[in-house]
């Protein structure tokens, strides 16, 4: 490939328009346009956060699986087990007993112990499959909790109202991570993560696994077990037998969950490769719409860096608009994550300005994150090792 002639130190294309104006002025179109949507998404959380719940919700049972020990478990179950709900039961599952640490469980729970399970199907999975077929037949709604989460009192009740949608299969909530020892690393992937959060709006692509819902007999119609086995995925794999159904999955912002624990930066690290890994086979489309932008961003800021260091000025201007648009996104991301919230508002008084400041770091992290993930083929979690396919191409090996 002939090499491209240079204007003024800067490449340029064909059509003798530089590279720096390419890049900055299409990622500042998709910033601005990426901006149009905040005030309406945080319109739709703060009026979802004032409907009331539903005036006779169905009775449940509530799912959370464990693997050994973690910060804040015992806080974390406890919360499950004092939802303001009217009828429901928390079932903690595990493969084995050795699996559960000693005094977590709240005395209202009810252990399953699942075994080994499939082989071909992740231990998760394997561990939900049993909860679910020893749920009581009352229960005529299924919820799902991760161990690491701390729910609000409501957040069974949202679930159970975004169920109430019309054409709604599923409902979910999400997670914000809330340190309770806010070093560098809890706090980068709290602002990782909220990138996530933020873009949740009036209907999700996605459910997500520490907080989803489903109705028992949608549970069954929709094949969700079949959609299961095999699969390393509980969520993904959930939101494509919803969608198979022909139904989509109802966002519940009263539904969030607090994430309080630490992490050590190889730990993060490695988490956002397996999170990216596992969205680049079972959502192929989201992941190249994440990869395509932040390589367009990332591409952006080493252009506008480039011409500053040529003296040129356009270089300083382009660099202050992107910062400041992503910064407003921050913004914009922690008023959500305020509102979903409101009982961590000491968190935020005190650490929210990571969500404003550190965007422009938390850009290239998700950069790592998709550039590592496109070449993963395995991830390992909870001390197995997994082989990741594509839906419906084969087993989910350990």
């Amino acid at each position: 490939m002939p090499a491209l002639p240079r204007r003024r130190g800067v490449y340029t294309v064909k059509s003798n328009v530089p590279v720096f104006w390419v890049l900055t002025t299409i990622a500042l179109g998709l910033g601005v346009a990426s901006l149009r949507g905040d005030a309406r998404r945080n319109r739709f959380v703060a009026e979802r956060l004032k409907q009331p719940a539903p005036a006779d919700p169905p009775p449940a049972t509530v799912i959370v699986p464990v693997k050994g020990p973690e910060e804040g478990l015992a806080e974390n179950l406890a919360s499950l087990a004092r939802l303001d709900y009217p009828d429901y039961e928390l079932i903690v599952v595990a493969r084995a007993r050795e699996d559960i640490p000693a005094g977590v469980v709240p005395p209202s729970a009810r252990v399953v112990l699942a075994g080994d399970g499939d082989p071909a199907t992740g231990e998760k999975i394997n561990n939900l499959l049993a909860a679910v077929r020893e749920a009581r037949p009352v229960s005529r709604l299924f919820a799902f909790a991760d161990s690491d989460g701390r729910a609000a009192p409501g957040w069974l009740k949202a679930l159970a109202a975004g169920l109430e949608e019309q054409g709604a299969g599923a409902s979910t909530g999400y997670r914000w991570h809330v340190p309770e020892r806010a070093r560098f690393w809890p706090l980068v992937r709290a602002v990782w993560n909220g990138v996530v959060a933020g873009e949740l709006g009036p209907s999700a692509r996605f459910a997500w696994g520490g907080a989803m819902a489903i109705r028992r007999d949608t549970f069954y119609a929709a094949r969700v077990p079949e959609f299961w086995r095999g699969s390393v995925s509980d969520d993904y794999s959930l939101t494509a037998a919803v969608h198979a159904a022909g139904l989509r999955v109802a966002y519940a912002p009263g539904a969030y969950v607090a994430s309080v624990d630490g992490t050590g930066g190889r730990e993060f690290l490695r988490w956002i490769v397996r999170q990216m890994a596992i969205t680049r086979t079972q959502d192929p489309q989201l992941w190249a719409k994440a990869f395509a932008g932040h390589l367009l961003y990332c591409g952006a800021y080493v252009a506008a860096l480039a011409a500053l260091l040529q003296g040129r000025l356009a270089g300083l201007a382009a660099l202050g608009v992107i910062f400041g648009l992503g910064m407003i996104k921050g913004a914009n991301r922690l008023a959500l994550g305020r509102m979903a919230l409101p009982h961590h508002a000491a968190w935020f008084d005190r650490h929210g300005w990571v969500h404003v400041w550190w965007v422009p770091l938390a850009t290239w992290v998700w950069m790592y994150s998709l550039a590592v993930s496109a070449f993963t083929k395995t991830i390992e979690w909870r001390g197995r090792r997994y082989r990741l396919y594509a839906p419906g191409a084969g087993k989910a090996q350990t």
